[in-house]
């Protein structure tokens, strides 16, 4: 750290500074960023300001007999490191004074299509299944993710479509109808509004979201099945399948569970399908102690024809593909691992049609009484979503050359995504867009348990909106966690101490020492920052776009939660700004110092500004309400590679309010104990 009081006198190259995760507010004119409480107006002293504790209502349920809420432990200080060379000050400089690139506006109605002139970007989540409840696993796990990625290509002015839908067809639909007593329609047209209402809540924000039970589905699913035929890419083989007598049916997938095969798992609740826990694919005969799932009967092997995929015909052009997309795109190291391990065993040929009524219908002679099982069809889902999005929807899926396809899902879904759906596409030779990009990541597990609604263990879509927790917290918390190499825990401590640390000590507490200064001194008034006078001042420009250039490294590569990490790091660099500028001493001093003071307030200004940039993606809602409070709702700036002096001189800020409202002990033991569910 400089030995200097005067901050001209600072190293340009060699400037280290320590700071906390927990940002601790020194000058008088820093307002607290708690929502309990109000801005002051006082007068700027140098004694920190007094910060009044948010009142909390005690929660009405009893006291949960359970262990209290343990505090996490906080990271060490992190070394904050203003370490730029005279080249990167330089050109951060030259971009400083350029003008903003402006967001490009999609009119009303107006159908997103791929552009010649554009990097044009399709992207798809994992079609969640229609007949349960999204949980906070599901979310972050395909959807939240790639409404994250999605919003940041439009920030990019990528032209870019998001599209998704539920997953209708299949045992799973069958299966709830039965359970509620209603048709499988009746099913998924209450399923589908109830997902739908949660996505909107999440602030998911689709292009378009669909369905698979559509006649578009069956059009398109039966093609590609004839174009893979036409290539004696199929055959025909009679299998042996579990029988309910009970029931008279067939069982197949989620219709039966028993103790998973492979000895070094033995998962006693693995699926006719796949097993949840190894994620290997199982044949229902496989299983070790079957039940079926409707009675609850042990079944019975019969025979049954069915129609098989070649896949080992496959293999080569799979192959191929793979090793290509891989090295030319951005696959997470979980995708391409399973997908290596898959293609080094070797492809298997997979039977593709089952003995159920809900489903798209097999078209060949003999068959016509079964469907095409689900993860032969539900994949092709995404095709025929965007169909009923537009009917040139050719041009985004039979133009590879000039589309990219990002994809994004849970690990359990990379086999059929990276394996299954491109040897469809690819085995067609119809010149589909096979996915350029794939962002499979590991779960999301709940506390000590999995989610379970069975069990009612874990938050689920619905249940979030009952909290006191906004859309924007959770879903910062879940971008925080985000299992991008490793499983990781939703813990209600942790939730806890990132709010308390992360956004009201740091983030907000860094907007919320800007924009009231210059309330305060500067009657709203920005101050002139496009000419930069002291070594700190182009340090500190050149400093933050090193971190948005790491931003935009980490984003491009759909590390998420890297990016969100450049986020908090930029307000951080800002806070400590503003303690070694120390604008609130300087604005009372010579007519120099308090030239400098509203330089730095002005400088602080701007990365506010950009903040509310770069922190759209993630929390949507908290974005705007900075651009609010800027005075800068209207603006339509996007997001290009430098950071910009983006308030001219004179612009007057609007209002300051507190951004996040501190999350108590009290409150996470009354929800840990909510959602703890049954123990086994």
């Amino acid at each position: 750290m400089a030995t200097s009081n005067d901050p001209n006198d600072l190293n340009l190259q060699n400037l280290k500074v320590e700071e906390s995760t927990t940002v601790k507010t020194e000058e008088a004119g820093s307002t607290t960023t708690e929502k309990t409480a109000k801005p002051k107006k006082d007068k700027p002293k140098q004694d920190k300001p007094k910060q009044d504790k948010p009142k909390q209502d005690k929660p009405k349920q009893e006291k949960p007999k359970q262990e209290k809420v343990q505090a996490v432990v906080e990271a060490p200080a992190e070394e904050l490191d203003f370490n730029r060379t005279p080249e990167e000050v330089e050109k951060a400089l030259n971009e400083w004074v350029k003008k903003p690139i402006i967001a490009n506006q999609k009119k009303p109605d107006e159908k997103i299509l791929p552009k010649p002139d554009a990097r044009n970007i399709l992207i798809t989540s994992a079609l969640p299944y229609v007949n349960n409840v999204p949980h906070l696993g599901n979310l972050i796990g395909s959807l939240l993710s790639a409404d994250v990625f999605a919003r940041y290509c439009r920030l990019r002015n990528y032209n870019t479509l998001y599209i998704c839908g539920t997953d209708e067809y299949g045992t799973a639909t069958e299966t709830k109808a039965l359970e509620e007593k209603c048709t499988p329609r009746q099913i998924c047209d209450k399923y589908y509004d109830i997902h739908t209402k949660i996505y909107k809540w999440f602030q998911l924000d689709f292009d378009y979201f669909g369905r698979t039970s559509t006649e578009k589905q069956t059009q398109i699913c039966q093609d590609i099945f004839w174009k893979l035929h036409k290539r004696d890419l199929v055959f025909k083989d009679i299998v042996e399948q579990l029988y309910c007598d009970t029931c008279q049916r067939f069982l197949a997938d989620r219709y039966v569970a028993g103790t998973c095969p492979d000895p070094a798992c033995k998962y006693n609740d693995a699926r006719g399908d796949q097993c949840d826990k190894c994620g290997k694919l199982v044949n229902a005969i496989e299983l070790v102690e079957p039940k079926c799932q409707i009675c609850r009967n042990t079944p019975q092997i019969k025979k049954s024809d069915h129609l098989f995929l070649d896949l080992p015909k496959l293999q080569p052009e799979v192959r191929s593909w793979f090793d290509k997309s891989c090295k030319t795109g951005h696959w997470t190291s979980t995708a391409s691992s399973i997908t290596e391990a898959w293609l080094n065993e070797g492809l298997k040929p997979r039977c593709i049609t089952r003995d159920l009524k809900w489903g798209t219908q097999v078209p060949l002679e003999g068959y016509t009484d079964k469907v095409f099982y689900v993860w032969f069809d539900a994949p092709i889902g995404y095709l025929s979503i965007t169909a009923n999005y537009t009917d040139k929807w050719e041009q985004w899926w039979k133009q590879p050359d000039k589309v990219e396809l990002f994809q994004f899902m849970a690990k359990d879904n990379v086999p059929f995504h990276a394996v299954i759906f491109p040897a469809c596409l690819l085995g067609s030779q119809d010149n589909f867009t096979v996915v350029n990009h794939l962002s499979g990541i590991d779960y999301l597990n709940y506390e000590d348990a999995k989610f379970s609604k069975s069990r009612g263990t874990g938050v689920f879509g619905d249940h979030a909106q009952d909290t006191e927790i906004p859309s924007d917290i959770w879903r910062f918390y879940l971008l925080y966690i985000r299992p991008e190499t490793t499983d990781s825990v939703f813990s209600w401590a942790d939730l806890m101490s990132k709010n308390n640390s992360e956004l009201l000590n740091n983030l907000g507490n860094f907007i919320n020492r800007a924009i009231p200064f210059c309330e305060t001194k500067y009657a709203g008034k920005v101050g002139d920052a496009s000419k930069l006078e002291t070594p700190l001042d182009r340090l500190f420009v050149a400093q933050i776009t090193n971190e948005l250039n790491a931003y935009l490294e980490a984003m491009e590569k759909t590390r998420l939660r890297d990016g969100l990490k450049c986020v908090l790091r930029m307000s951080r660099y800002g806070n400590k700004f503003l303690q070694m500028k120390e604008p609130w001493k300087k604005c009372k001093g010579s007519d120099a110092d308090q030239a400098d003071a509203e330089m730095s307030i002005a400088l602080a200004l701007n990365l506010v500004y950009l903040l509310s940039l770069v922190l759209q993606p993630f929390m949507p809602t908290t974005s705007n309400e900075i651009r609010e409070q800027l005075n800068m709702k209207e603006s339509n700036y996007g997001l290009d590679n430098a950071f910009h002096c983006y308030l001219p001189a004179g612009h007057t800020v609007g209002k300051a309010q507190p951004l996040f409202k501190r999350v108590e002990t009290a409150l996470v033991e009354q929800y840990r104990a909510r959602f703890a569910g049954q123990k086994k």
